[in-house]
């Protein structure tokens, strides 16, 4: 006899799970009572969502499977002239212990920064250049703004109304 996997199982019972999910929220083949017809409709949506999302997600795992056994992946071979790092045996505050020394490619000391002389000489243009991006940023909004406006008179006819005359003031406690 063979012997049935898991896997075999899930995946014939995976059309009977979404099949369920998707009639587990559904209201119209059941007998309906007499009663006065709604114009809200009977679907809560949170809960069909939620059905939806849950039949999605039993449905990829059993489409996918289950990732590999560890013991399925393979280690990369190393041949006998392939250094990777040296052992080094040291004393500890707990005894002795190896230790991978590799080397180190990741640190590199030396300066980059430009000398000072040059820094120097190009201080203006750079100075020029902030100052033309922060005077730009102020200005060009303005004259597009006044751009946008000068044909509009909505501000001459605010303007040119008479004052209202201030409402009487009412008697109070504190008046």
């Amino acid at each position: 006899k063979k012997k049935k996997k898991k896997s075999d199982t899930k995946m014939k019972s995976a059309p009977l799970l979404l099949l369920a999910a998707a009639l587990g929220n559904v209201d119209a083949f059941g007998t309906q009572p007499n009663a006065k017809v709604s114009t809200q409709p009977s679907v809560d949506v949170k809960q069909a969502a939620a059905s939806v999302f849950t039949a999605a997600t039993l449905a990829s795992n059993v489409f996918l499977g289950a990732a590999p056994p560890a013991e399925a992946a393979t280690a990369p071979s190393f041949s006998s002239t392939n250094i990777v790092a040296v052992k080094e045996s040291r004393e500890g505050l707990y005894g002795s212990y190896e230790v991978d020394v590799t080397e180190q490619s990741y640190d590199d000391a030396r300066s980059t920064f430009k000398p000072a002389k040059e820094v120097k000489s190009k201080k203006g243009k750079y100075t020029a250049l902030i100052a033309i991006l922060v005077v730009g940023s102020f200005i060009i909004p303005m004259a597009q703004y006044f751009w946008y406006v000068k044909d509009d008179d909505s501000s001459d006819k605010f303007f040119n109304e008479p004052a209202k005359p201030e409402p009487p003031k009412k008697k109070g406690w504190f008046n």
